[in-house]
């Protein structure tokens, strides 16, 4: 293993004009920190680019003729994972929830392995757009005794859910810095097997940042200095100190203060609306989406809601709930609260009376409980 990040720049470095150079040598320990994040000794591949490219270089590298793909869709993110395979040349089964915007269950995953082979299982792990939560333990368990690479992304869930890529058996893993270890978006990361190297496609006439093969060759192979082609400094800068970050708090700190916050989020959105979107087990800790009350859209509830703390939710069920954002640094109490005044305030303007002092104390009391539990 390479040393930790470098360390923090000095207080009177100005990002924008004075950004220095990323030094050659820095690449490889922020590779590792990310490993001991999502507590992996794989390969851990660095993407000069938010995980949306890091997730189509995946699809990209993994898709080719003859392989055939089983992709869980419970958000956009999955649609448009399937639709990078197929591009790639894959045959891919689209295996929705069983309602939109609700997770996957491992009793559907297991009944399409049992119908059809498959060459890998995609999913994404939490889901920002709804606040739900996929079972990846039951789901890596299932395609792995059928003999199917697992391709995960892990950017929403990440600091908010346990991660263990090399204990549960994840050949592909993508991460991004933005969400719950509250970063930038600028980079990402990817972790891979030596099972899925074994599936991935060869290097092409010509690199490719859609192309695992060509950072295999071009970094990992060359001993992992500089970066191939000319990488921001300014975004690895950030990056570091993300890590560095995130590794003085602790990644057990960090996903305990998320629990807290989904705990006290989940609590009040059902003490104001009467209805929970999902059940606790089946929720992201990063986002917790309030079901709202019958006949009253997230558009038409907006209207009344100041602030930009609440939004609605995306995909098909996106006008049924509003989601509230305890992410990174928002994983706090009084920014819950806060959010839960705000929701209460437009369901009360919307003609839907909310019991908000009840609400508050009831997230108040989820958050100590879960503080002791």
């Amino acid at each position: 293993m390479s040393s930790r990040p470098p360390a923090p720049l000095p207080p009177s470095w100005l990002p924008l004009p004075d950004a220095p150079a990323f030094p050659a040598d820095g690449y490889a320990p922020l590779a590792d920190a990310i490993g001991r994040l999502i507590g992996t000794a794989n390969d851990v591949l660095l993407v000069q680019g938010e995980a949306m490219v890091a997730l189509e270089a995946a699809a990209s590298s993994l898709g080719r003729p003859g392989v055939r793909a089983l992709n869980v869709v419970t958000s956009l993110y999955g649609r448009w994972f399937g639709g990078w395979l197929r591009r790639a040349g894959a045959e891919v089964t689209d295996l929705a929830g069983a309602a939109p915007g609700h997770p996957i269950t491992t009793d559907a995953v297991a009944r399409a392995l049992e119908a059809g082979r498959y060459d890998l299982v995609a999913l994404v792990h939490a889901e920002s757009a709804t606040g739900i939560l996929n079972p990846l333990p039951g789901i890596v368990a299932l395609a792995r005794a059928h003999g199917a690479l697992v391709v995960v992304d892990a950017v929403a869930s990440l600091g908010g859910h346990p991660v263990e890529v090399d204990a549960l058996g994840i050949d592909v893993a993508v991460m991004g810095p933005q969400k719950a270890l509250g970063g930038q978006a600028g980079t990402s990361a990817i972790a891979v097997s030596p099972a899925a190297w074994d599936r991935i496609a060869p290097p092409g006439e010509a690199p490719s940042i859609l192309s695992l093969a060509d950072l295999r060759t071009l970094w990992l192979e060359t001993g992992r200095g500089a970066l191939p082609g000319t990488p921001s400094a300014l975004e690895f800068h950030s990056l570091a100190q993300t890590l560095a970050r995130v590794e003085a708090e602790g990644m057990a700190a960090i996903r305990a203060r998320h629990g807290r916050a989904a705990a006290a989020a989940r609590a009040g959105a059902r003490a104001l609306t009467g209805a929970e979107w999902v059940a606790p087990g089946q929720a992201s800790n990063l986002v917790t989406a309030a079901a709202l009350p019958e006949g009253l859209s997230a558009t038409e509830l907006l209207t009344h809601a100041s602030g930009d703390a609440l939004s609605a939710g995306v995909g098909p069920a996106g006008e049924r709930l509003v989601r509230l954002n305890h992410t990174g640094p928002r994983a706090r109490l009084e920014t819950v609260l806060g959010d839960l005044a705000t929701l209460g305030e437009a369901l009360d303007a919307a003609g839907h009376p909310a019991p908000t002092g009840a609400a508050l104390s009831a997230a108040e009391a989820a958050w100590r409980e879960a503080e002791t539990a």
